[in-house]
Formats: C-alpha cells, sequence, structure tokens
C-alpha cells in the first residue's frame, strides 16, 4: 500500500516553506549584499548532500507576548550535521531573516540538543552567529536560553573542538557564546561584535565611539585580540573553519589527524643555514623558519594581527600535526609583553586539550620592560605562559634559535617547564641576561678602566658568551639536548615528534589547576 500523495505533498511544502526562511524578498536582498543566508553558509561547509537537518519544523512559543500570529520557521537557527572531508560535524547557523536571527526559548534548545548531540557522539560544533541578540517578546525566557547556551559551551569545552564564525551582528549576551568557544572568525564585512553600542557608551560614559573602532572584524583581530581570524566573506569563513577543523581530532581522546606515511627526508636543509643573520643584533624573520621547518604550505598562523612579537599556528612537520610558538625577532626584538602571553598561553593549552604536539622556537631578549608592562599586570599574565607549558602533557620540543634571556627562557619551554627535547644551534645563547650588560654589571670597573675600553668591553663580552651564555655550557649542564646545524633542524624534529607521539604524562589527581587569569 503506497503513502498518500497528499502527505508526501505536505511534507515538500513545508520543508519549501523551511527553505524561503523569512520571505524571499528577504533572501534576495542578502544575495544582492553578498551575503549568504543562514542554510548556504551550511551548504558551503559541508561536503555536498551531507547535512542533516536537526528540527526544521520547531516553532517559537507562541503565547509570547505580541507574537502569536507570528510565524517564524525552524525559530531562525538552523541546526545540523555534515561531513567535511569525510569527518562528521555539528553545526548551526542563525537565520537574520527570520525575526533578526533573535534566540528565543526554543532557539536556545534547538542549539543546546545540537551540543548535546555533539558531546555525545564526540564531533566538532560549527556555531554561525548572525542575530540581532535576545528576543524580546519572550522576555526572561530568551535570557534563560543564553545562558543554557554558555553552560552547553563550557560544559563542551575542552571534550570536543568550538569554532565560533561571526558572519552578522553579534551584540550584548550573544557575544559571550562565541567568546567561550575555541576559535573565533569573523567576517570583514557585515559582521560585527560587542558589549555595549555606540549609543549606550555615549550615555554612559560621553564617550563618542563608532562601531568601526571596537567592534568590527579590525579591532577585535588587532585591538581586543577577541577574534583569531578575519575572514573575507561568507564562503571564506567556512572555508578558514573547515581547514582549522583538519589540524583538530574529533575530540579529546582522539589524535590529531597526522599522516603517518609521511616520508621523512633526512637531507640537510642548507637554505637553513642561510637564514641566520651574521650578527646577533640583526633581527630574524622566524615566519621564514617557520616556512623551511613545516610541510609546504601546511602553515596556518593564529592571531596574526594580535601581538605579533609572538607568532603562533598550525602546521604539520613530516605529516605530524603541530602546534607551533615562536618569538618574532622582527616584532619588538621577540620581546614577551602583556598579549602575547596571553596569546602564548591560550595557544598551548588548545594544543595540550586536543593532543597537538607543541613545537617551540626561540629567540627572545626577555619580558618587555616599562611602566605600562608592570602596571598592566606583566607579572600575572606572563606566569600565564610558564602555567601552561608546565602543565601541558602532550610532546613539547624546544628549540633555541638564538637569544634566550632570563625568565624568557623558562617562559619558552625550558627543560625545567617539561620540554622532552631541547635543540640549540650553535648561535644559541642561553643565560640570565645578554652578554653586554652582565659584562658591563661583572667587569664595570675593569672596562673603565682599560686602555681601551671599547675593546676591552668586546673581549670581556665575547669571554662571557662563551664561558657562561654558549650553548654548550647549557649542553653540558644537562639542559639542552642537543647541538644542532640550522640545515638539520627539520630531520630532527620531525624525528622528535614521531619518538614522542606515544608520550604518557599522569599527573596528580585534582579538577584542574589554578591558572593566573
Amino acid at each position: 500500500m503506497a503513502i498518500d500523495p497528499k502527505l508526501l505533498e505536505d511534507l515538500e511544502n513545508r520543508r519549501q516553506k523551511a527553505r524561503d526562511a523569512g520571505g524571499k524578498d528577504k533572501l534576495e536582498k542578502r544575495k544582492e549584499k553578498g551575503i549568504l543566508c543562514a542554510r548556504e553558509r551550511l551548504e558551503v561547509l559541508f561536503e555536498p548532500g551531507t547535512f542533516q537537518e536537526f528540527g526544521m519544523h520547531a516553532q517559537h512559543d507562541c503565547h509570547a507576548f505580541g507574537m502569536e500570529d507570528k510565524d517564524l520557521p525552524y525559530d531562525g537557527v538552523v541546526c545540523g550535521t555534515g561531513f567535511i572531508d569525510g569527518r562528521p560535524v555539528a553545526a548551526y547557523s542563525q537565520d537574520f531573516t527570520v525575526s533578526g536571527g533573535s534566540l528565543g526559548r526554543i532557539h536556545a534548545k534547538k542549539i543546546c540538543q545540537l551540543m548535546d548531540y555533539a558531546h555525545d557522539v564526540g564531533v566538532p560544533v560549527v556555531a554561525v552567529n548572525d542575530s540581532g541578540g535576545a528576543r524580546i517578546q519572550e522576555g526572561v525566557a530568551s535570557l534563560s536560553g543564553y545562558g543554557q547556551v554558555f553552560f552547553k559551551n563550557v560544559y563542551l569545552s575542552g571534550v570536543v573542538p568550538q569554532i565560533a564564525v561571526i558572519a552578522g551582528p553579534c551584540a550584548g549576551g550573544a557575544a559571550y557564546s562565541p567568546a567561550l568557544m575555541d576559535f573565533l572568525i569573523m567576517t570583514e564585512k557585515n559582521a560585527n561584535m560587542f558589549i555595549c553600542g555606540p549609543g549606550v557608551i555615549k550615555a554612559a560614559t560621553g564617550e563618542h565611539a563608532e562601531l568601526e573602532q571596537f567592534a568590527s572584524a579590525a579591532a577585535h583581530a588587532t585591538v581586543s585580540g577577541n577574534i583569531h581570524l578575519i575572514a573575507q566573506d561568507d564562503r571564506h569563513a567556512m572555508a578558514l573553519a573547515a581547514r582549522l577543523l583538519s589540524y583538530l581530532p574529533a575530540n579529546n581522546v582522539c589524535d590529531p589527524p597526522h599522516d603517518l606515511d609521511y616520508p621523512i627526508n633526512t637531507a640537510p636543509d642548507l637554505g637553513m643555514n642561510e637564514l641566520v643573520p651574521d650578527s646577533p643584533k640583526k633581527a630574524l624573520d622566524v615566519l621564514q623558519v617557520i616556512d623551511r621547518l613545516v610541510d609546504p604550505e601546511s602553515f596556518m598562523e593564529i592571531m596574526p594581527d594580535f601581538a605579533k612579537n609572538l607568532v603562533v599556528g598550525f602546521g604539520r612537520i613530516c605529516g605530524v600535526v603541530v602546534g607551533i610558538i615562536a618569538n618574532q625577532p622582527a616584532v619588538r626584538a621577540g620581546t614577551l609583553d602583556i598579549d602575547s602571553s596571553d596569546k602564548g598561553a591560550r595557544f598551548i593549552r588548545t594544543c595540550n586539550i586536543f593532543n597537538i604536539p607543541v613545537v617551540n622556537l626561540v629567540d627572545t631578549p626577555g619580558f618587555m620592560p616599562g611602566l605600562a608592562q608592570e602596571r598592566g599586570g606583566i607579572i600575572r599574565h606572563g606566569a600565564k605562559m610558564l602555567f601552561a607549558y608546565a602543565a601541558a602533557t602532550v610532546p613539547k620540543i624546544t628549540l633555541i634559535m638564538r637569544k634566550a634571556y632570563g625568565g624568557a627562557y623558562l617562559a619558552m619551554c625550558s627543560d625545567d617547564l617539561g620540554a622532552d627535547l631541547v635543540l640549540a644551534w650553535p648561535t644559541a645563547e642561553i643565560a640570565v641576561m645578554g652578554a653586554e650588560g652582565a659584562a658591563n654589571i661583572l667587569f664595570g670597573k675593569q672596562i673603565k678602566e682599560a686602555e681601551d675600553p671599547k675593546a676591552e668591553q668586546a673581549r670581556l663580552v665575547e669571554e662571557y658568551r662563551e664561558q657562561f651564555a654558549s650553548p654548550y655550557q647549557a649542553a653540558a649542564r644537562a639542559m639542552v639536548t642537543d647541538v644542532i646545524t640550522p640545515a638539520g633542524t627539520r630531520t630532527r624534529i620531525a624525528l622528535a615528534l614521531r619518538a614522542t607521539l606515544s608520550k604518557r604524562d599522569t599527573r596528580p589527581p585534582k579538577k584542574h589547576g589554578n591558572i593566573p587569569l
């Protein structure tokens, strides 16, 4: 007995109504502006034909104030699962054409149900934010909905990867769900994120502020450090989310997607030798080192526009997924400051959660000096780096390229902070402080009284370097595993990564450590 054709027709009509979202006119206007609709964003994210929707027929609370006759398809949020590069992922996409993408009780319930599903089956979550905020007509129920979503964000944190895409307005309390996720991607245009808008700021403080100053992707990427990546448009945002997931495991008990069939080429890379400046006073561009260290075109820098004196990102070294933390001597001499410490600590902890080995490239003269840094809490912020490295149980491999002075030597994952291997180039200098400063403190009187103070200072600086700052001195004290040529760096690190993937590090039972926030 065949199914009644009227039932199939009714089902198709309901589906078409959902596809039309808030109306064909609204969809057309977005298309004219080059903005994808909620469903199109997920279609771009997932492999064709793999999307399975959750809650297409869900509806808002019809008893909400003034909304008895309102029709809100799928309550303004498209939820479901699909495949990216053959791997399952859960995602939701808020629909601004349906009541401004506002969040109400059912809207929140759909998101929470999807996140519970992601937790239970162990798959990543991608959240596309495009909402006017809480649905005022539902009163406190909408605020309760946000609280439930925040709770699920924290519940999933450290279990499955969470990626937020800011593709439209994301204001007030709505901004906190993305902020609780692992990575934030924001489109360059048509998107903003803030707690208080220009009007509220003006009324409360008297300050005149345009959205571009504090709510745009550029402001968040360069000044506040609230987002990790800027996308040119919706399609680019989905591509960035997919690329991020290509480095991450499905959940915290899985290994990252390593390619252990990738061959290890043991031939020296003589080009790496050429990158090292002939003088320790000349800046080394660490991005060039990273480019030669990782597999071709595999490096994905995270937060490239924030705290540029520290470079962090994902890459592959002979097929092994790694997180790279590197001082950038070309910016502020590679010093560690408040912002770079926050940036580094967060990235280290993200790698640790998802079982991603960490490779550290060291060339730093120390922590940034200055009244603003001291008053801003550089002690507390710098301690985050120490805490993150010491708490991390993933493989940790450190390469000291040149300067490694004072507390910054420790903060970049020294042997004492738990590095599994510490390699050094012959150009490395490991000491409490720079050779010139140390020589002046230790031999100041001798230098002043010399016939040729400059020559005497140069001699003593070189003597100090050789006796107290040489990588061989550190190696003699078992603080450096080996001194290697720059040309042999990729091979040595690749072999070390393969050898440490089986690492197991059991810590004392506790809820969690108390990182200095």
